[in-house]
């Protein structure tokens, strides 16, 4: 059985802060690109939402204007006649 030395710790510590500097790095170097892409992402998503929302904005106007033109070319119906209308005066 091999016993820990001295040096093979200070090689472990010394690895490990290699490997933490180097993802430190690593990640200065691509998170602006990463968070780019996210931006972008997010972006697209936004504009496909909007996009939608304009279509569908546009469908209901278009609707709605179609059917007021119905109500226009509608033939107003005769209202039905109940009876005559008396005007009753107070006699004092």
């Amino acid at each position: 059985m091999d016993h820990a030395s001295f040096w093979s710790f200070l090689r472990t510590v010394f690895i490990i802060i290699l490997f933490y500097y180097l993802i430190k790095f690593a990640f200065r170097l691509l998170a602006p690109y990463l968070l780019k892409k996210a931006v972008n992402k997010v972006n697209e998503n936004f504009q496909k939402q909007q996009q939608a929302y304009q279509n569908q904005y546009q469908q209901q106007s278009q609707e709605s204007a179609f059917e007021s033109e119905l109500k226009q070319n509608k033939i107003p119906k005769e209202k039905k006649k109940v009876g005559e209308y008396i005007d009753y005066e107070e006699i004092e």
